[in-house]
């Protein structure tokens, strides 16, 4: 099995595990609240981690361009726009066919790849996602008495979560092969460094301005929201790994395998 294919499995069970944390989180946060679980806890994890590899084992810091800085910071916003959009869908009452529509990521994040990286992909496999795609939209859409599908806002909000998360996989990439010759590790850890303190410093800065509440409830949480950073983290690692070895579009199509997980579950 090729080394992306394992991080993607890995980084969709990671995934699924810390949604659930998430998802009980939201009785206790706010959706900005929830949301900035993921990354404040997981950013000492990842500057830890990179601290490890350069000062613990003397690994050179690669040189960060002012290509990796748009494209991590394009990004990191994207993330936290697309986790922001899920969590608010955690509390619809179609949650299961609205989050269907972030599945979408994969078909949205080979058209951001062709433009912003020029990533190219073969026929079979665009039809290949094509058809995973849709497959998951029919089994999921909620249907009217009359028997059609009855699309309503939530659904439309799926879509933009998808599309969110299609700019962030492909803009990490993105910022993980700026880095040139480092290896994957290292590339990894220094972009999600990067990029989970500029989340949090973000979510903690609005929070602050707007809901100066939950940021002392985001603390008081920590010992279930330390989970969702640990598992996030580890997810993270994972996805960005992946997407260095791999075209974001291929990887997410793979990581579609988060269905199954949620089923078993």
């Amino acid at each position: 099995m090729d080394l992306w294919i394992s991080m993607t499995l890995a980084a969709a069970f990671c995934q699924n595990l810390r949604s659930a944390f998430q998802k009980q989180l939201k009785d206790r946060l706010s959706t900005w609240g929830s949301t900035a679980t993921r990354f404040v806890y997981a950013a000492p994890l990842a500057i830890a981690v990179l601290l490890a590899l350069t000062l613990g084992r003397g690994a050179p810091l690669p040189n960060l361009s002012g290509q990796f800085f748009a494209f991590a910071l394009v990004g990191a916003v994207a993330q936290v726009l697309a986790t922001g959009l899920l969590i608010h869908l955690f509390s619809r009452a179609n949650f299961a066919a609205a989050t269907a529509f972030t599945k979408t990521e994969p078909i949205q994040a080979a058209l951001v790849g062709i433009l912003l990286l020029g990533d190219a992909l073969t026929l079979p496999a665009l039809l290949a996602i094509l058809t995973s795609i849709v497959g998951i939209i029919l089994i999921s859409l909620p249907k009217g008495k009359d028997g059609k599908w009855r699309p309503d806002g939530a659904l439309w909000i799926g879509l933009l979560s998808g599309a969110c998360f299609a700019v962030s996989s492909v803009s990490l990439r993105g910022a993980s092969l700026s880095l040139g010759d480092a290896n994957v590790v290292l590339s990894t850890s220094t972009t999600l460094a990067f990029v989970t303190v500029v989340q949090s410093a973000l979510l903690l800065v609005w929070l602050r301005l707007r809901e100066p509440g939950q940021t002392a409830r985001l603390f008081g949480a920590w010992r279930h929201a330390g989970w969702v950073g640990l598992i996030g983290f580890l997810g993270s690692m994972a996805w960005v790994a992946a997407f260095t070895l791999k075209d974001a579009a291929s990887v997410k199509a793979v990581g579609q395998v988060e269905i199954l997980f949620t089923l078993v579950a």
